[in-house]
């Protein structure tokens, strides 16, 4: 996959760059830190420029991150109203998450990007807590930046090595944070046979 990925990018530059990205924050298995890095790598040997490039993972990251959110706003909402009680879903519960967003949830939505997983279920999490649009897209799309700028420069400067060293810490957090969420999965159906 990798070397697909680096074909892709070395061929296509910023509109792969665009589309690997919102699909990647969305939610598809992307090693999106290599793809930033490599990128950062291309700038330094002049097949990309730094500003477009910036753009294309920026707006990627955005439009990604915010598909996430109206899906959390729309369908995570309806499933929640739906089925949210067999788990102990209550609105109390609801409004509880929608104020830590307003304290300091919305931390989470700019700094979360640094770990694979977080970053793809926080929005939807954001979206089904009622979070208003204004307040998610400022820090969300503020992450977005500080995230695409920090791994394509960290490409930029270090090169090739850190682009593959990228690629082994996305796929170690990818599978710790798989683990977890199984962990919570197993906890909370324990939780609901215990209370049925």
């Amino acid at each position: 996959m990798i070397e697909t990925l680096i074909q892709l990018l070395s061929n296509h530059g910023y509109p792969i760059i665009f589309v690997l990205l919102f699909l990647g924050i969305f939610g598809l298995p992307i090693p999106d830190e290599f793809l930033l890095a490599f990128a950062g790598v291309l700038i330094s040997e002049g097949r990309l420029r730094f500003v477009p490039t910036m753009l294309s993972a920026t707006l990627g990251s955005m439009c990604g991150i915010t598909l996430s959110y109206v899906l959390g706003h729309t369908a995570g909402i309806h499933l929640v109203k739906k089925y949210g009680s067999r788990f102990g879903l209550t609105d109390e519960k609801i409004n509880h998450v929608h104020m830590w967003f307003e304290r300091a949830g919305r931390w989470v939505l700019t700094f979360g990007y640094l770990i694979p997983g977080l970053r793809h279920i926080k929005a939807i999490i954001a979206g089904t807590s009622k979070l208003e649009l204004s307040i998610f897209a400022r820090f969300a799309y503020t992450g977005g930046f500080i995230w695409s700028t920090t791994f394509i420069l960290l490409g930029y400067f270090i090169g090739v090595r850190w682009a593959y060293m990228s690629r082994e810490i996305h796929y170690a957090t990818l599978i710790i944070f798989c683990l977890f969420f199984l962990a919570l999965i197993f906890y909370s159906y324990l939780k609901y046979r215990k209370h049925t």
